[in-house]
């Protein structure tokens, strides 16, 4: 039996479903690791040597989703270091007192259509924006929106990892085990 090569559409449509199931699944350990939560469980910092709480999780990946995304559409500038977005960074990882987990995960969930509708509905996937001067990045390096979903995808499955040993310490539940 001979099996036809695929298309470069068929190829790029397997890409593009890939892309989202993976994303699909690890946001899904994350939001389920946070179900039944209150929002005082949500900020508890269980582990001593962490600053990291289930709701500041889950705040961080919403933010950080959101910064590529908008990266992949508006280029570096969305990016840019200044004072004030390291002091924002660093509230990222924070379920304030004025936030509660209903909230944030409904921005979570707005966040991941837009994601959604960007891995179907973005030209080229190999389209690329130059990352912004940081010491992170190499000078005068690029990211394609292939590259930043898949970087996404890894952000999402270790922070669901870490949410995961969170909920544990917070109340001895295991999402994934």
């Amino acid at each position: 039996m001979t099996t036809s090569e695929p298309t470069t559409a068929q190829e790029t449509d397997r890409e593009r479903a890939d892309l989202l199931e993976s994303l699909r699944a690890h946001r899904a350990f994350l939001r389920h690791t946070v179900q039944g939560l209150t929002d005082e469980q949500a900020r508890l910092r269980p582990v001593p040597s962490s600053e990291l709480s289930l709701g500041g999780l889950v705040k961080h990946v919403l933010l950080t989703e959101r910064q590529w995304v908008d990266f992949v559409l508006d280029g570096p500038a969305v990016m840019a270091a200044t004072h004030e977005s390291w002091a924002e960074r660093a509230d990222g990882f924070v379920l304030r007192r004025d936030e509660k987990l209903e909230g944030v995960l409904a921005a979570y969930a707005e966040v991941a259509r837009r994601t959604d509708e960007l891995v179907l509905s973005l030209p080229d996937l190999d389209a690329a924006q130059p990352l912004p001067e940081a010491p992170w990045f190499e000078t005068g390096a690029t990211r394609s929106a292939r590259r930043v979903l898949v970087h996404i995808v890894g952000e999402t499955a270790q922070h669901a990892g870490h949410a995961d040993i969170l909920r544990e310490a917070v109340d001895g539940q295991k999402t994934m085990g």
